[in-house]
């Protein structure tokens, strides 16, 4: 039996800790762009990754060897992300941003994602 689960910020804060140096370059300049885009935004921890949440409005941030994963965003509200990058947009409602992609794709264009999201 394991013990309780840790509170929500020391849960996201241990999982960010424990990032490979590349993969929390990644998390920091995504959440550095959600922040931006939306001080009021909190970080909880949901399905075992950090979550931004405004309102109602979800995002869901993993970290894995290949780059950055999203989850929470549809297709109607991506801001135009998918036109620009459809090799990207996974079908069931995942972003899977490579480290090399992810190194191509300017702010405004994550800006816009996180927008199109993370707006009412």
């Amino acid at each position: 039996m394991s013990g309780p689960e840790p509170r929500p910020d020391e849960a996201v804060r241990s999982y960010v800790d424990a990032l490979a140096p590349d993969g929390r370059a990644l998390f920091d300049r995504f959440s550095a762009l959600v922040l931006a885009e939306h001080p009021e935004a909190t970080v909880t921890w949901s399905y075992k990754m950090p979550t931004f949440v405004v309102g109602e409005r979800r995002l869901l941030v993993a970290v894995w060897k290949h780059g950055l994963s999203l989850y929470g965003w549809s297709a109607d509200r991506n801001g135009g992300f998918c036109d620009r990058y459809p090799q990207l947009c996974g079908e069931r409602g995942t972003l899977k941003l490579p480290h090399r992609e992810m190194a191509q794709i300017p702010d405004e264009h994550l800006r816009d994602l996180v927008r199109a999201t993370l707006s009412a």
